[in-house]
């Protein structure tokens, strides 16, 4: 019984479940303070050093709320600092990005049809690039383009459009969609790590030290704030896109990408206006619309690989390992048999158009590449293929689970 890869699939499982869970408190601390930064109001009996209060009513309960722009003339005995969030969801998503795209890198990192790389060039290529496109961003921002934001941002877009177009020159396109995400992650929580935090430190130190604060470190954490309001969206989308091969399985997928930045741009820009004003710009919307019908459209285009190239192509050391078991023609006639119509260029079932997850079952080297998956999905459990659709056997799924076996217990 291949055991390590059900123990393996839930050590995955488990640290996505961590990941969703921080994202969500990440997110949702974020979304809140911009809005009340943006409904704050002027007040005339207000403390000194406050810039504006808000009242709220929740669970029953109402909420005051004053904001200082720079810091209170006495600290208070408690302070919240919201800072693990941010944390933990990078440190999470990193063990994820690794357990996937590292340890799985054979499958679902690399792409030998784009860039011919051994396992450990791509897996530098992908944390090295997280840490270069920090190093430059934050550059920019310590530069005098800070005087300038709406340059600083347009500046930021071009480099995750150099990004996007990069990551599909190498990776698999769901993993340059997910390294675009994580790079631009990877930016949000080291603006809090290394910039929003150390200056809020330095006001509270000098607070306690009888020091009046210079009001520039709350500056500048807000501006790091700003990008990362906008900044949320996108990554949201580029963590989930795995799940739709319409975002990641074609030529244009780097343009998406691109175009997911603007709709994120233009989304928060609403909300944003309406926390502000109480009303939003309705025209954001039409805006959104547009960029999401280009979208579909660019999806639309098929797979630049046909099916006789990929029987064409020669099989990598990880697909002949399972290609050359002796078990695998009968395998193979297995999933062909129950998968292929499904997950086919040209799919043949129903009115489908494109293959589930862009995952190809056709070629022996589809089949040997997508061995551990068709062994979780189709031997073991019952999760594939869609019983309305096929009613595979329990023969069958013994013929999958054998094959994996007999490759796994030569290992």
């Amino acid at each position: 019984m291949y055991d390590l890869a059900v123990a393996w699939d839930w050590i995955a499982f488990s640290v996505r479940w961590l990941h969703v869970i921080t994202a969500m408190a990440w997110i949702g601390a974020s979304f809140y303070f911009i809005a009340l930064d943006l409904m704050l109001k002027p007040n005339p009996a207000l403390p000194d050093g406050a810039y504006g209060e808000e009242w709220e009513v929740h669970g029953g309960g109402f909420y005051h709320t004053v904001k200082y722009l720079v810091a209170p003339a006495q600290m208070p005995e408690h302070l919240t600092w919201h800072k693990w969030q941010s944390y933990t969801t990078w440190l999470s998503g990193a063990a994820l990005l690794m357990i996937m795209y590292w340890v799985g890198g054979e499958l679902f990192l690399l792409d030998p049809t784009k860039a011919d790389l051994s396992l450990w060039q791509g897996i530098l290529i992908s944390g090295g690039s997280l840490t270069i496109g920090w190093l430059l961003y934050d550059q920019m921002c310590k530069s005098r383009l800070s005087e300038h934001p709406t340059v600083l941002m347009l500046l930021l877009f071009v480099i995750l459009v150099a990004m996007s177009w990069g990551y599909n020159q190498i990776f698999t396109g769901r993993a340059a969609l997910l390294h675009l995400g994580a790079f631009t992650a990877t930016i949000m929580t080291a603006n809090v790590f290394f910039q929003i935090m150390p200056n809020q430190r330095i006001v509270v130190a000098d607070l306690k030290a009888g020091r009046t604060p210079d009001a520039k470190y709350g500056k500048i954490a807000k501006v790091r704030s700003t990008h990362n309001n906008y900044l949320t969206l996108p990554v949201v989308f580029l963590m989930l896109s795995n799940h739709y091969p319409l975002a990641f399985g074609t030529q244009y997928a780097w343009i998406i990408a691109s175009l997911i930045f603007l709709t994120g741009v233009t989304i928060r820009h609403y909300f944003n206006t309406m926390h502000a004003t109480g009303k939003g710009p309705h025209w954001t919307w039409g805006v959104t619309v547009i960029l999401m019908i280009l979208i579909a459209w660019l999806s639309s285009v098929r797979p630049t690989q046909t099916l006789e190239q990929a029987e064409a192509q020669p099989l990598t050391q990880y697909e002949q390992k399972f290609a050359s078991a002796a078990s695998f023609d009968e395998a193979y006639d297995t999933v062909l048999g129950n998968c292929s119509m499904c997950h086919a260029r040209e799919p043949v079932w129903g009115t489908m158009k494109w293959a589930p997850k862009g995952v190809y079952l056709e070629t022996p080297g589809d089949v040997a590449r997508q061995a551990d998956q068709i062994y979780l999905q189709a031997g073991i459990s019952h999760a594939m293929p869609p019983p309305n659709a096929v009613q595979m056997d329990e023969e069958g799924r013994a013929v999958i689970v054998a094959w994996v076996n007999e490759v796994r217990q030569k290992e």
